[in-house]
């Protein structure tokens, strides 16, 4: 396709994050379909609902659910919080779908944060300096080694990072598009605010809090990511 052509550079989509407050990954994903196009991205963000989500997103979030989620056989289990504004909306059949659906995508896909901001300092340097390590080995030179390493980061917060995974039931958009659809149809600012994954046999577990600050967050909440 066409679009898959377009080379989208970092100041670019920081720019469209900085105008709309959506998602780095959609940003991106936003800028290339809009073939690097500023208001023509803005635009694909809002026909998603996600420039709108990112609006609500200062909005706090004190209500909503906990769920639980037991997979295969009961080998794995997920137990995630998910915040909305009012208890109205929590109890609406699409929150709840909404929350049994994150549910069963931690449990499939093995989120180890909730979203980019909640990477840890430690684990961000550790993979940086291992792509660091491996575009050095290929002989390239520094500047060229270091848009290899900015791109193999951006692959891992999509592997490590739940708002921007693709969402399993729909790959074709990421977790954070599947929440943004959904602020857009409630009318309320709707953020996880923290979950727990269990596996027999690993030896831990994935327990993961979103940061002090984060959408939707109420003062003095913590942030802990095993």
């Amino acid at each position: 396709m066409g679009t898959t052509t377009v080379n989208i550079s970092a100041a670019q989509v920081k720019e469209l994050r900085d105008k709309t407050g959506a998602p780095m990954m959609d940003c991106k994903q936003a800028l290339t379909e809009a073939k690097g196009d500023l208001e023509q991205a803005i635009i694909v963000l809002r026909k998603k609902g996600i420039a709108t989500a990112a609006k609500k997103a200062t909005r706090v979030t004190t209500e909503g659910l906990v769920t639980s989620y037991i997979h295969a056989g009961g080998k794995i289990g997920v137990l995630v919080e998910v915040n909305c504004e009012s208890d109205f909306v929590a109890r609406t059949h699409d929150f709840k779908e909404l929350v049994h659906d994150i549910a069963m995508h931690i449990a499939a896909s093995d989120p180890k944060f909730i979203r980019q901001e909640d990477v840890t300092p430690e684990a961000y340097e550790r993979e940086k300096d291992i792509y660091r390590a491996q575009a050095k080995a290929t002989g390239k030179p520094d500047h060229v080694a270091e848009k290899i390493v900015e791109g193999k980061m951006g692959k891992f917060y999509e592997e490590v990072c739940l708002y921007e995974q693709p969402f399993i039931k729909d790959q074709t958009i990421s977790v954070s598009q599947l929440i943004a659809s959904k602020i857009g149809k409630l009318g309320e600012n709707i953020s996880v605010r923290r979950f727990a994954r269990f596996k027999v046999g690993d030896q831990g577990e994935t327990i993961a809090l979103s940061k002090p600050g984060g959408p939707g967050d109420e003062p003095g909440a913590a942030a802990v990511t095993k």
